[in-house]
This record gives C-alpha cells, structure tokens and sequence, in this order.
C-alpha cells in the first residue's frame, strides 16, 4: 500500500534518484528537454530547490548541489551562466509545456525548459509589453520621417514655379 507516499515513483525501485540527476544534469546543460509529463513534474521538484540553491554561491551550498547532481561541468553551468539569470527570480525557474501523446504507448509528453533561456518567449514577451501610450507615439515617429519627404516636395513645385518666372 502507498500511505503517506508523497512523490510519483515513476515506476522504478532503485534508481528514481539517478535517472532525475541525469535528467536535471541534462537540463543545466541543454536547457530544454523533451519526457514524459510524469517525469517533468518530478522533476520539476528536483531541480528546482538546487536551482535556488545556486543563487548562493558558497562552498557549502556547491557542495549540497553536487551531492545531488555528481557532475563538474553542469554544477559549473549552474552556478555560472544559470545562477546570474535567475538572481533576481523568486521562483518558478523552469516551465513544463505539454506537446501531446507519444504514438507508441500513448503516453503523455511534454518539455521542460528553464524559464530564463527560452528566446523565442523573451521575444514575444518584449513585443507584447507595448503599451497604448507607445502606440501612440510610433505614429509620431513615423510622421516625423515623412516630414522630410514633405519638404522636399515643395522644393521640387518650386523649382518649376521658377521656370515659369523665367519664362515671364
């Protein structure tokens, strides 16, 4: 019976632990990956306390980390490049995104990616924040570049203008 047993065990007895460190070393490094929504949720739990552990970069605190992921370079990337995005995130650092269901077994499946890392979602997320106000004033600026090709029309009517007082 499961009473009191909290987290999914993904069906494994052993090496649950093992295959979330591969899977969380494999999302420092990549910083997206593709599995099933079962496994991104645990390991969304996983890897999420290490990554707020990483905003505090002691030695005490790299050495909690490592016990969990036993591998230089991603505890390296973590620290590094990772650590600097999310230093002023208070949570929340990675997002599961649901692709469907797997044709063979008909499983669930879904990436999980580190929220800071996504540049397609930085891009829309930057485009979206214009406001009325910013709106309003791109009129403005595209007025102003025409403003040029205003006066030089005149320019262009004066120039005959003065044929014709010539020609008087």
């Amino acid at each position: 019976m499961r009473h009191g047993k909290k987290f999914n065990h993904l069906g494994r007895t052993a090496h649950r632990r093992a295959m979330l460190a591969n899977m969380a070393i494999s999302l420092i490094m990549h910083k997206r990956i593709t599995t099933t929504l079962a496994k991104a949720k645990a390991l969304k739990k996983y890897v999420e306390p290490l990554i707020t552990r990483s905003k505090d970069d002691s030695t005490n605190s790299r050495r909690v980390v490592f016990s969990y992921l036993q591998n230089k370079e991603a505890l390296k990337e973590l620290f590094g490049a990772v650590a600097q995005k999310v230093g002023d995130r208070p949570g929340g650092y990675t997002r599961i995104i649901k692709l469907g269901s797997r044709q063979g077994d008909a499983a669930d499946i879904a990436f999980i990616e580190l929220v800071d890392f996504d540049e397609n979602m930085l891009k829309t997320a930057k485009a979206e924040k214009k406001t009325r106000r910013s709106r309003k004033a791109a009129p403005k600026a595209e007025a102003a570049e025409a403003a040029p090709a205003v006066e030089e029309a005149p320019k262009a009517e004066e120039a005959p203008a003065a044929e014709e007082a010539k020609a008087e």
